[in-house]
């Protein structure tokens, strides 16, 4: 079985409190948000008290060409993605030169060549490195990441495999729009960057630097749903994307995903009362709490999913890297751990895990 070694994830210089993204929000939308008073509410029911920006916050003040927002996004996306991976290789001891795989998550920004080419390039990574640029996944795109590591990484136990996950939904944001999914996406949605190493079998016991906790892959989930392509995604207009942002998504969870993973535990002979660390996408305070009334989790166990959102706000596929970098710094409880998320398609992705100390 492959394991999960660490995590890196970055804390933008830009990051700001919640009330004044509320604040700016209500002053440029003004005449929409009269014309809907329960919009003002938003804000305060995300439960999100900072968010992590890549901008400054007079970018939101000016109006931007998609290339600006393009140029922007493949500078800081191969800036604080080397940070991120080279605080990856600091922390676990591995040379750079010994990673056999990168697989580079994204879906807010546009480069070719691929951003993982260009990281690569700068750190003089192995040049016969096995690359992965995968596009379009968005909330999703984190445990996807780790599923497709460990496909890698089971097919060749010596397999390293650094998993990039990069974000910035925060430039994606557009003035004209005056819908209520974008309103709810500027209320929630924020940047991240973040990288997890994944080792083979035999990778893991050539490792110098142990960690303190072996969590092992033990299987994977992957589902898509028919006839649900307008849930969540992107519209591409002459100014930029156009978030597609759907009021069913936690109906969905209750409806949908909550029978394919007791489905999926049964199938490893599990039910929901074994798992002990809950490492769920935090996509929204209401999808969290869909989270904990479908599957009977107890509140204790998704602390570290509101604390990400909480204090980084909704960073797309990179979200639950940041809750599983809280388990890794705060531990983890031995036994089984579940990474879950949802995401376009619409589609849902399950990581079951095997933790020991």
């Amino acid at each position: 079985m492959p394991y999960i070694i660490d995590t890196s994830v970055i804390d933008f210089e830009y990051s700001q409190n919640q009330s004044l993204v509320k604040t700016f929000t209500n002053e440029m939308f003004k005449d929409y948000v009269q014309r809907f008073p329960k919009l003002q509410s938003v804000f305060e029911n995300t439960q999100i008290e900072k968010r992590n920006f890549c901008v400054p916050y007079d970018f939101f003040l000016k109006d931007h060409k998609f290339k600006e927002v393009n140029d922007i996004y493949q500078k800081v996306a191969l800036e604080y993605g080397k940070k991120s991976v080279l605080q990856l290789l600091s922390q676990t001891g591995v040379d750079k030169k010994d990673v056999t795989d990168l697989i580079y998550v994204n879906s807010t920004g546009l480069a070719t060549p691929s951003i993982d080419a260009l990281i690569i390039n700068d750190l003089e990574m192995n040049f016969n490195i096995n690359r992965y640029p995968v596009w379009g996944l968005g909330c999703v795109g984190g445990v996807s990441g780790i599923s497709k590591a460990n496909t890698i990484a089971t097919a060749n136990p010596d397999a390293l495999v650094i998993l990039v996950n990069v974000e910035l939904c925060s430039i994606t944001f557009r003035k004209t729009d005056f819908s209520i999914s974008n309103f709810i996406a500027i209320s929630l949605f924020s940047d991240g960057v973040s990288s997890v190493l994944i080792a083979g079998e035999r990778a893991y016991r050539k490792l110098i630097k142990k960690p303190a906790y072996e969590v092992k892959i033990s299987d994977t989930l992957a589902k898509l749903y028919h006839s649900s392509l307008n849930v969540m995604g992107w519209e591409f207009l002459d100014d930029g994307f156009k978030v597609i942002f759907s009021k069913d998504i936690p109906n969905i969870i209750s409806t949908k995903v909550k029978g394919d993973i007791f489905d999926f535990l049964n199938k490893n002979n599990l039910q929901i009362s074994a798992i002990n660390n809950f490492i769920a996408h935090p996509g929204g305070a209401k999808i969290i709490d869909a989270y904990r009334d479908s599957f009977s989790v107890p509140e204790e166990m998704l602390k570290n999913t509101r604390s990400a959102l909480s204090k980084y706000g909704n960073m797309s596929s990179a979200s639950v890297i940041y809750v599983l970098n809280e388990f890794f710094r705060t531990g983890f409880k031995q036994g089984y751990g579940l990474m879950l998320a949802v995401g376009p398609g619409f589609s849902s992705e399950v990581v079951l895990l095997n933790i020991s100390k």
